[in-house]
């Protein structure tokens, strides 16, 4: 029998603090001792198929509270980080987008649509807007914590440079427009909105729409409360202005961007789609797993706490398809920690649990996007760091922008006897693999994590041991406890880096010989491309 990854992590966890999940000790100290997992699989249909935009990018809307933050979207190194996640939706919204107002200075302006490198920052202003950038995260995480949000103004150079970003990393841009602008009937006043279509038209830049983020919150930000219903028609009035307009009149209008719909938020999601679902392409909302001011390691890698996003995909799909059947449902805005993420988690290895899984579970139940929060923006669950170098989520990302492919088939863990516990800490998700990377007809991905300490060894199918395997295993770059909190990520024991600010570095995988099971490190995530599989859904 050949093992086809041989690399044992000996970690030991300290006890979590609070109240949430706490790390289960059982696999703590059992040597090179591996957990038994049996896959059952069905490589004969695909059960659901995913948008090739599947997984997607937001730009925090709070950037442009300081307009000439902006510019940092024409920094070289963060250009090529998202070019390479295209294709995808590029989102630039959240809460700050309800307190924008575009005002029009009506000076001259190009469009940057085929300017790439043209608009490219200087070094020099690129570290100095980075300085600024670092210090005004920490006057937005104020305004956040004391629920008090100033109104801000953006002007044309904001939509510029946004468009700019868009088109030079091939991504399709959402703007969220603005919702608390409202009458003295509380009618959504269109105005300010029709002078920034009005003006994105005269540059024939390639646009879809949002409107509002969260307006179950409303009330706490803004004093304002917006009933479904309401919200709904407004929606509707938006469609009549974009089916006024040549350009935007077939659009994407998204929303309405609803935090995970319970009690009176489920009410006002029901009530938004009783008026509005014609109006929308897809129905959108929020998930965060836990609070980020509260949460633990232990909730990071706790099989519960991934559990919970299941729970909450049925219950949002079934309100949409008893409402509006057939419409698509979208993870609009999503990421590991509400309220800015968790310090020193949700931008750490071990974010990577919570971020994998959320994609493996969104496609297989039946979500067409999932929208990460955030490239750029405030806050820690953010994909690059303030110095724009890329962070572990973001090379997870990239690897499965590369491996996966939309097509969603059906992959289980088997139960062991006495280790139903254990096993529940291996997670496996199946995809035909990506063919625009050049995989042939019939080649599957397999994704896979193990949540704890103990290595795992998956035994495989009879039609999947006979043919070779490509591995891609990630793990932290320092070993124990320390190594779930480090912002720096391994594949195949090799650093990842970029090797210059338009360059990053081949991501190979090992070529692995046939054999009938795989070794799953502890403390890891991994992708595994059967290129031989020859699965009849994925011809």
């Amino acid at each position: 029998m050949i093992s086809v990854v041989i690399l044992v992590v000996s970690t030991q966890l300290l006890p979590a603090q609070g109240f949430h999940a706490v790390v289960d000790h059982d696999d703590i100290g059992v040597g090179t001792r591996s957990l038994e997992v049996d896959l059952s699989l069905d490589l004969s249909r695909v059960v659901r198929e995913v948008d090739e935009r599947f997984l997607s990018v937001a730009i925090d809307a709070s950037l442009v509270a300081e307009e000439k933050l902006m510019y940092l979207l024409g920094s070289p190194k963060l250009r090529t980080l998202a070019k390479a996640l295209a294709p995808s939706y590029l989102r630039f919204g959240g809460t700050m987008q309800d307190f924008m107002v575009f005002s029009s200075e009506k000076f001259f302006t190009q469009s940057h649509e085929d300017s790439c490198e043209k608009m490219e920052l200087p070094p020099l202003l690129e570290e100095r807007l980075k300085k600024q950038w670092t210090r005004q995260q920490v006057l937005l995480q104020k305004e956040d914590l004391q629920m008090k949000y100033r109104r801000v103004k953006f002007t044309e150079y904001s939509v510029d440079l946004l468009t700019s970003f868009a088109n030079c990393t091939e991504m399709d841009l959402i703007f969220g427009l603005n919702a608390l602008l409202r009458t003295s009937d509380n009618i959504w006043n269109s105005s300010n909105a029709r002078s920034l279509i009005k003006y994105c038209e005269s540059k024939q830049y390639r646009i879809s729409w949002e409107l509002g983020n969260e307006p179950n919150s409303y009330e706490k930000k803004a004093g304002i409360r917006v009933s479904g219903s309401q919200l709904g028609e407004d929606f509707v009035h938006l469609r009549e202005i974009l089916r006024e307009s040549k350009l935007y009149h077939n659009r994407g209008l998204y929303g309405p961007d609803i935090s995970q719909p319970r009690d009176h938020r489920k009410d006002l999601l029901q009530g938004f789609l009783s008026t509005g679902s014609q109006a929308i392409n897809a129905c959108t909302w929020h998930h965060y797993y836990v609070n980020g001011r509260e949460a633990t390691l232990a909730d990071f890698i706790s099989p519960e706490v991934l559990d919970s996003l299941g729970v909450k995909i049925s219950e949002v799909l079934e309100s949409v398809q008893l409402m509006s059947p057939g419409m698509r449902s979208w993870l609009g805005e999503s990421s590991s920690a509400y309220g800015g993420g968790a310090e020193g988690l949700s931008d750490a290895f071990v974010a990577g649990f919570m971020w994998l899984d959320k994609l493996g579970l969104a496609a297989k139940m039946g979500l067409d996007v999932v929208i990460r929060q955030v490239l750029i923006g405030s806050g820690t669950y953010h994909l690059v760091d303030d110095n724009l170098d890329p962070l572990p989520d973001y090379w997870l990302s990239l690897l499965y922008k590369r491996l996966v492919g939309p097509e969603v088939l059906m992959v289980n863990t088997l139960p062991v006897a006495g280790l139903q516990n254990q096993r529940k800490k291996v997670r496996v998700y199946l995809h035909c693999a990506d063919r625009n990377r050049g995989y042939s007809k019939g080649a599957i991905t397999l994704m896979a994590m193990n949540l704890g300490a103990r290595p795992s060894r998956l035994t495989l199918p009879a039609q999947l041991s006979l043919g070779t395997v490509e591995g891609f295993v990630l793990q932290s770059d320092q070993p124990d406890e320390a190594g779930l909190y480090s912002r720096s990520v391994m594949l195949n024991e090799k650093l990842l880096q970029m090797l210059d600010d338009h360059t990053l570095p081949e991501l190979k995988g090992n070529i692995l010989p046939p054999a009938d099971h795989l070794l799953l490190p502890g403390f890891s995530l991994a992708f595994f491309v059967f290129t031989e599989a020859q699965a009849a859904a994925c011809q």
